[in-house]
């Protein structure tokens, strides 16, 4: 990589974790929003946009699917890091003198345990990073954040506990995108396809659709459904799939999905993550 990767959130973000831990010699690129991610790569003030997509406790990220297939750019990579969340506060600052905590929501309903544990208050703020911030800020000891190690050593706090989730196996999905694809060759070991389509509203189209993948042997990782335009009958699907399109049997399976379906699109071609490979995948 010659230029940053943007990332939506705070300096110290979980997805400012991905970013380094991925690419660790890549300027990161910190945005407000997902929109302003994937502008930052179609102008060119970064080369890549790290895109969390699901959470295996939390699920699928709100926006992403709206996102994805209007942004431009093409999928070149999926990355899983590890979510490990731990306590901060100032430095100087025990466990027995925090009174409040705060995080994101979904981090907060992620360290329930800890939570019952101290009988603290549990705060909602925007972000994980950026609780981590405020905590800095305030300068108060009897105020702590929940947030990644990264995020303690920019905002200058302590860690008092680590690794204070509830469940270990806490993991969040990224999916690393670039203005142009960068479609591996047909024979390649280990590839992953991501697409959309909408099937045509006729009776059993989805099952149809569908069957070229069961037929054909191929393996589907992700199928997740949502409406477009605001009309109950225009359902758009995100799909992962094992394989390249131009292998033969992803290539039959495809044939069948595009006469079930009104419209169809690769979004990208790209290798799938050490992680996944390890986890029995592909």
């Amino acid at each position: 990589m010659t230029g940053p990767i943007a990332f939506q959130g705070r300096p110290g973000a979980y997805s400012d974790l991905a970013c380094r831990t991925a690419f660790p010699t890549a300027r990161t690129l910190p945005c407000d929003t997902f929109e302003a991610a994937i502008d930052a790569v179609r102008a060119g003030a970064a080369e890549l946009a790290m895109l969390p997509c699901e959470n295996s406790l939390a699920g699928r990220v709100p926006d992403i699917h709206y996102l994805l297939p209007e942004s431009g750019l093409s999928v070149v990579g999926e990355h899983f890091q590890r979510v490990e969340h731990c306590l901060l506060a100032l430095k100087g600052a025990t466990v027995g003198g925090i009174k409040r905590v705060h995080s994101h929501a979904v981090a907060l309903g992620q360290v329930r345990a800890m939570l019952r544990e101290l009988a603290v208050q549990a705060v909602v703020e925007a972000d994980t990073a950026g609780s981590a911030q405020l905590v800095a800020e305030w300068n108060r000891p009897e105020d702590a954040a929940i947030a990644s190690a990264l995020a303690a050593e920019i905002y200058g706090l302590d860690i008092l506990r680590r690794n204070v989730e509830d469940a270990a196996h806490n993991t969040t999905r990224f999916y690393v995108m670039a203005r142009e694809p960068r479609s591996p060759a047909p024979d390649a070991p280990n590839l992953m396809t991501t697409f959309i389509f909408r099937v045509r509203n006729v009776p059993a189209s989805l099952y149809k659709a569908l069957g070229g993948f069961a037929t054909n042997g191929v393996n589907m990782t992700k199928l997740e459904s949502y409406m477009v335009d605001g009309e109950f009958t225009a359902t758009q699907f995100l799909c992962d799939v094992e394989g390249h399109p131009w292998q033969p049997p992803l290539a039959r399976a495809f044939e069948e999905l595009k006469f079930f379906s009104r419209e169809w699109k690769v979004l990208g071609i790209y290798p799938a993550a050490p992680f996944r490979l390890a986890q029995g995948g592909n």
